[in-house]
C-alpha cells in the first residue's frame, strides 16, 4: 500500500468525486477523462482508459443528453429512477478508479461502501427535492434545480482536481446534509 497520507487523499478524491456523481451521473468522468488528458490531473494506470477517444466521445454525449433531460419536466422525474442506481455505480466506479495500491478486495469494497454510498445519498437527496419541487410546482421549478445540480457537478468535480481539501470537506457536508434531508423525507411516510 502506498503511504497512509496518499491512499486518505486518494479516497477523499473518490468520495468528492462520487459526490459530483450524485449530482449529475456522467459529467464528474467526463471531466476527469478530459482533465487527464490535457495533463491536469494524474490518475492511476487502471484508470487510463477513461481517458481514451471513445471513453471521452461516450462520455460527452450521455452528459449533454443527461443534462438536457433533466431540463425537461416529468422526463426528470422518470430520469431519477435510472439515474440513481446509475449514480450508485458511477460513484464506485470514480472512487475505484482513483485508488491504487492496495488489495483488490479492499478496493472494490472502499470504492462501492465509500463511493457508491456517497453518490446514492447526494442523488437520493435531489430527487427527494425534486418530488418536492413537482408536487408544490407542478415541475415548472424543476429546471432551476436542474441547473443547480449541473452546477454542483461541475464545481465538485472541478474542486476535485483543483482544490482537494475543500471538495472533501463539501463532500461531507453533502453527505450530512443528504442524510439529514433523507430523513426528514422519509420519516413522515413511514409514522
Amino acid at each position: 500500500m502506498e503511504n497512509p497520507y496518499e491512499f486518505l487523499l486518494s479516497l477523499g478524491l473518490g468520495v468528492a468525486l462520487a459526490s459530483a456523481c450524485g449530482f449529475r451521473v456522467f459529467l464528474p468522468a467526463l471531466v476527469v477523462a478530459i482533465a487527464h488528458r490535457s495533463g491536469h490531473v494524474e490518475i492511476p494506470e487502471h484508470f487510463y482508459w477513461i481517458s481514451s477517444n471513445v471513453s471521452i466521445f461516450c462520455l460527452a454525449t450521455a452528459a449533454t443528453l443527461e443534462i438536457l433531460a433533466y431540463f425537461v419536466p416529468i422526463l426528470d422525474n422518470l430520469l431519477d429512477t435510472i439515474a440513481t442506481p446509475a449514480a450508485a455505480v458511477a460513484g464506485s466506479v470514480m472512487t475505484f478508479g482513483v485508488l491504487s495500491d492496495i488489495s483488490p478486495w479492499l478496493h472494490w469494497t472502499l470504492a462501492i461502501i465509500a463511493g457508491g454510498g456517497t453518490s446514492t445519498i447526494v442523488q437520493s437527496s435531489t430527487v427527494a427535492l425534486r418530488a418536492s419541487s413537482s408536487a408544490l410546482t407542478a415541475g415548472t421549478a424543476n429546471p432551476i434545480i436542474a441547473a443547480g445540480e449541473t452546477l454542483g457537478a461541475i464545481l465538485m468535480t472541478l474542486l476535485s482536481i483543483i482544490l482537494l481539501p475543500l471538495g472533501i470537506v463539501i463532500a461531507i457536508i453533502l453527505l450530512v446534509i443528504g442524510i439529514r434531508s433523507l430523513i426528514r423525507y422519509i420519516l413522515p411516510k413511514v409514522t
